[in-house]
């Protein structure tokens, strides 16, 4: 009797302790997720009750509350692999923070064993967004009951914000990233666009920009065995399907990770990264699994491969040095694919209820499995000679203020210096004609440039690219790049002319400058010559004397930031 008593105590306290720390999600029907509160009230619970398990911060979302980073750590060495995990980036995909909340408390538990690895998770990335608390938002995805909005308190979407920092989020995000220095990074999301059988869908940071080595190393080896891990649990996975309002069996491209992105960002330091895509159609509970699956075969690995990642990181190095060409522009290569068995639904079309034209519809009843060209190969278009140093002039104090955050390395002059460097002109640009996540972005950014020698002050910043940042310097510096600060409009004021002329005023100087200046007229005859237009227009010639005279200032389009070869 006392055996029995004994046993039935033991067994209360087991399922006293395993309700002691079940997740809000665990708790609810399957089809909803914690809310902010909750969340942060859990983790707090964790950290109190297991000695691996603390909450840090770092730095604020829009809103002023602290981003928080959950961390498990069974060693208590600043020496230990970190791999990052960002949840809530879009708070209305929130299988990454329902996951998250059990794979900590597993870990804790000892349910995960890990021994050279420490897991640090941001808790929710988007905390207003995930504070603006709705069930509509999401309008083509299935649960959870209630979820939170895609943008912040400022109405960004973060996960564009990763060069251009507006947000005090995207900010936090670099301070999180630079203290930990993660060897691999998992940003968790649901995917948006075509209907097929598939639970979970990543993306693979792009192998180019990963370099050589890296690239080979993650697309051909360390991605395929997480993803068969995923396959012996049941779970179907596919890379992320980028089509929308069409039919994936034509094929489709892998998406370019652009340094605006969070992969794309994490890849400028060499670190391999992940986007978990589950699937926004299938149900949410099973979405939580295959992110929880993702996550824990992605430690197991990294655990066991981690010296072997850290060196082909440094080894990745070598790929970017003084003199050496390094791709800034990139295309889709067309003649290169594999083919991949592709389960979808037949895409077929019927009558709108709403409109009674043709629309599309997936027909579940009809999965179908079919070779598929999956395009996974980039080209440059454009390509840089990376310099020794760049020379920043201590007036662009944003641009100092971003490299000091990166952990960028720089001196400063300790005197007035002439220093023989390259300086690019803007010689064309396009800007985008509406409004992108608070910029009139530019794109298609064409330079000139001469080598000349330049006087620097003393106080001025000169950054050597043989450091870990390398990528993140030349990604952002040199205005060409798809997301350089020039196309994210760092440097609009260099683009606007500030003086000008009154004609009645000039009129008498251009004759003055024609009549003493053969050269000039020589070149200004030349002009008329060949351009009717132009010979017919006054205003016009006394423009091009004007910007060919000492009187123009000249510093239209020229670009702040120097190079050293």
């Amino acid at each position: 009797m006392k055996v029995s008593v004994l046993l039935m105590l033991c067994f209360s306290t087991i399922m006293f302790a395993q309700a002691k720390f079940q997740t809000p999600f665990e708790k609810g029907n399957g089809n909803q997720t914690t809310t902010y509160a909750e969340m942060v009230q859990y983790y707090e619970k964790l950290d109190r009750n297991f000695g691996t398990i603390s909450v840090e911060s770092f730095g604020v979302d829009d809103n002023g509350e602290p981003v928080k980073v959950v961390v498990f750590d069974n060693s208590k060495s600043k020496e230990v692999p970190v791999i990052l995990i960002n949840n809530g980036i879009h708070p209305g995909e929130p299988d990454g923070i329902d996951a998250t909340m059990m794979m900590m408390r597993d870990l804790a538990k000892g349910k995960i064993k890990v021994k050279n690895l420490k897991i640090v998770a941001v808790e929710a990335y988007n905390i207003s967004g995930m504070l603006r608390r709705g069930a509509h938002s999401r309008a083509n995805q299935s649960g959870p009951e209630e979820y939170g909005f895609r943008g912040n308190a400022r109405n960004y979407d973060l996960n564009r914000d990763f060069i251009k920092n507006d947000t005090e989020n995207a900010k936090a995000f670099q301070q999180i990233f630079q203290h930990y220095k993660p060897i691999y990074f998992i940003d968790n999301h649901v995917s948006n666009g075509a209907d097929y059988q598939y639970l979970f869908t990543y993306i693979s940071t792009n192998k180019e920009r990963l370099g050589t080595k890296l690239g080979n190393y993650f697309n051909e080896n360390m991605q395929p065995q997480l993803l068969q891990k995923l396959e012996e649990q049941k779970i179907l996975s596919t890379p992320y399907v980028n089509i929308h309002g069409d039919s994936p069996d034509e094929g489709f491209p892998a998406f370019m990770d652009s340094p605006r992105y969070a992969t794309g960002y994490t890849t400028l330091f060499n670190t391999l990264g992940t986007v978990a895509e589950t699937h926004m159609l299938k149900p949410y509970k099973d979405r939580v699994r295959a992110t929880y699956e993702y996550m824990l075969s992605s430690i197991h690995y990294t655990d066991r491969h981690a010296s072997e990642i850290r060196k082909l990181m440094t080894e990745g190095l070598a790929d970017y040095q003084p003199t050496m060409k390094y791709p800034i522009q990139w295309e889709l290569d067309s003649t290169k694919y594999k083919i991949i068995d592709f389960k979808g639904y037949e895409a077929r079309h019927k009558p709108s209820e709403v409109s009674g034209g043709p629309r599309l519809f997936y027909d579940r009843t009809q999965p179908f499995t079919k070779k598929v060209k999956f395009y996974d190969t980039y080209i440059p278009t454009r390509e840089i000679t990376i310099p020794s140093f760049y020379v920043i002039p201590k007036s662009e104090r944003k641009v100092i203020e971003f490299l000091r955050r990166n952990n960028i390395s720089m001196k400063k002059l300790r005197k007035d210096s002439t220093v023989f460097a390259q300086q690019y002109r803007i010689s064309d640009y396009k800007t985008v004609k509406n409004p992108y996540e608070g910029h009139y972005l530019h794109y298609d950014t064409q330079v000139s440039s001469e080598n000349r020698n330049v006087q620097f002050q003393k106080g001025d910043f000169l950054v050597s690219t043989k450091q870990n940042g390398v990528k993140y310097l030349l990604e952002t510096l040199e205005p060409e790049a798809t997301d350089s600060f020039f196309n994210w409009n760092f440097f609009d004021a260099i683009l606007g002319q500030k003086e000008y002329y009154s004609d009645y005023v000039f009129e008498d100087t251009a004759a003055e400058l024609l009549k003493n200046n053969n050269q000039l007229k020589l070149s200004f005859e030349k002009e008329k010559a060949s351009n009717p237009d132009f010979a017919k227009n006054g205003a016009a010639q006394l423009d091009w004397i004007y910007k060919n005279s000492p009187y123009y200032e000249g510093s239209v389009g020229r670009y702040p930031i120097y190079r050293v070869l």
